[in-house]
């Protein structure tokens, strides 16, 4: 699923807050597109770049793009930094990278 295109309400109790859409993040992600993924902000994404996704998407949506992630969308590196990062993985107990599987 493309992230770019997906709008986030995140309303609750109290005032609504405005719908906001991620394509907004990656200032320093424009060579790769107009509107970046999550997952590249994720995976290449500099520091700022990383606070501004996680205030505005939040860490369920965080989780749900590593639990979805697709081929090739994140390095081990960054694929085990936002597995601890998140709190989803123990020490040395992060899952393998998402991978074809031949039948």
């Amino acid at each position: 699923m493309d992230m770019t295109a997906r709008r986030i309400d995140r309303g609750g109790l109290g005032a609504p807050r405005p719908k906001i859409h991620l394509v907004e993040i990656p200032r320093t992600l424009r060579w790769i597109s107009r509107s970046a993924s999550s997952p590249q902000v994720m995976n290449i994404g500099d520091f700022d770049d990383i606070q501004r996704l996680e205030t505005l998407a939040g860490n369920d949506m965080l989780i749900e793009v590593l639990t979805h992630a697709e081929i090739g969308q994140f390095t081990p590196r960054s694929w085990t930094y936002w597995h601890y990062r998140l709190g989803i993985a123990d020490i040395d107990q992060v899952p393998p990278l998402p991978s074809r599987r031949f039948v």
